[in-house]
């Protein structure tokens, strides 16, 4: 089952999470993408301790598609460096990651913008 992924992506508001998610879904790269606003991330940036309300983008997508989705990520992210970690998917629904693999795209060197 290791040919699907979930990658977790955190942004800094529900609008720009919700702008990245309908962008990576219009281009094929993410069959799905929940977001969970409200989330709170305490983690060491510049030397200092932050405190920051996110949102948090769960990308349900193909292994295969990992560097593009990463490379549209940081294309289309206001961080300097976004979080952008992906967990491989053990087991599913064979409905499920069926509709998955027909929603996403086939891997190209070009990712339409699709604004």
């Amino acid at each position: 089952m290791t040919e699907y992924i979930v990658a977790f992506i955190t942004a800094p508001s529900e609008d720009e999470a919700a702008d990245m998610a309908r962008r990576l879904v219009d281009c094929r790269l993410a069959g799905c993408v929940n977001i969970v606003r409200g989330v709170r991330s305490i983690y060491r940036w510049e030397d200092k301790t932050q405190d920051e309300a996110e949102t948090l983008m769960i990308v349900k997508t193909r292994k295969d598609l990992f560097e593009p989705l990463m490379k549209r990520v940081k294309e289309l992210h206001p961080f300097r460096v976004p979080e952008i970690i992906a967990l491989p998917i053990l087991e599913g629904s064979a409905d499920y990651l069926g509709w998955l693999s027909e929603v996403t795209r086939e891997v190209t060197d070009d990712v339409p913008d699709h604004k």
